[in-house]
């Protein structure tokens, strides 16, 4: 056989596998996107912007369905009780894996009954205050803490996540004796943190960056393993001598553990490629994320279990409990 023909057969070959690909997934219907908050949110917000990219690669809808409540554990359920066929997924954050069930028992197995399809971006939490608070670094914000011990506050945007859990850890190593004080998200926390009901607290980037580049809020400490490119002159927990204040998860797609192998291929050809698009990594990144596109399932499985268990020893450490 000829080498242009070999090349011609080779490339038919190839997209004849392709389309065959694409097909698994399930054609002339609507791709629902479970996203288990409110509108507006740092959730919400991912899935729009990585699933209008999804339905222009596809040529199919991608329809965003609100389902909040319990932590996340209504959408969780909500995409549990649907067909395991690829139809449906949930676009959520790492916490509703591996931190919300150990305070929230869940109707299902976090590490088995759902698999983590693919991550689009990272992030770390940032320990703002008002910008009317008097301390100006975090050795000044410690100081004035520790002169009001006792009668100080921290807000976190949900009980039971890693806002919760770094403001715990923080009173505990620098021996500051902070009152928690739960919310429904980051808008009503900050709202209150901005008014002055509340003193600290460890906030996403997502919502905090826009007001700290808006000259409202003021940040001491990131969480993550380095700086933030977003806020290159705040230093890390790390560097400031507080390693166990580390926290950073993920945003991405969850789904059935019962998504069938070759669906499974599908899926993660089709948002590796809608995850790469420079529009979505420019968009994901001017909202203060870090983009990281990664559809090895396995991989994210074993990271998954190694943050439930971190996140299982806090809530046990500390008597965490919703009750």
């Amino acid at each position: 056989m000829k080498r242009t023909s070999l090349a011609l057969l080779t490339g038919c070959m190839l997209a004849c596998a392709t389309g065959a690909a694409w097909a698994q997934w399930p054609g002339g219907k609507p791709v629902k996107l479970i996203v288990p908050a409110p509108p507006g949110g740092s959730m919400d917000i991912v899935a729009r912007v990585v699933g209008q990219q999804l339905s222009a690669d596809i040529g199919q809808p991608v329809v965003v369905e609100n389902k909040p409540g319990a932590g996340g554990m209504i959408g969780m359920n909500a995409l549990l009780a649907a067909p395991a066929d690829g139809q449906t997924l949930l676009m959520g954050a790492s916490n509703v894996l591996a931190e919300i069930p150990h305070v929230i028992k869940p109707l299902f197995d976090p590490l088995k009954d759902v698999i983590p399809v693919a991550t689009f971006a990272r992030s770390g939490v940032v320990l703002v205050t008002s910008t009317k608070y008097p301390a100006q670094d975090f050795k000044s914000l410690l100081a004035h803490l520790k002169e009001r011990k006792g009668k100080i506050s921290f807000a976190s945007y949900s009980p039971g996540t890693v806002s919760h859990y770094a403001g715990l850890v923080l009173s505990d190593k620098a021996d500051l004796d902070m009152q928690h004080i739960g919310y429904a998200g980051s808008a009503p926390a900050l709202q209150d943190l901005l008014g002055g009901q509340v003193d600290v607290m460890f906030d996403g980037m997502l919502t905090s960056v826009p007001l700290i580049q808006a000259g409202k809020l003021r940040p001491y400490a990131f969480s993550g393993p380095q700086r933030s490119r977003h806020l290159p002159d705040v230093p890390t927990t790390t560097e400031l001598g507080y390693p166990d204040l580390q926290f950073r998860g993920w945003m991405g797609m969850i789904g059935s553990a019962k998504l069938p192998a070759d669906v499974l291929a599908s899926i993660h050809a089709a948002v590796d490629k809608a995850g790469h698009a420079p529009v979505v990594q420019k968009k994901l990144s001017d909202l203060g994320l870090e983009p990281e596109v990664i559809t090895d399932t396995p991989a994210l499985q074993r990271e998954i279990k190694a943050m439930s268990e971190r996140n299982a020893g806090i809530v046990k450490q500390y008597g965490i409990s919703l009750n």
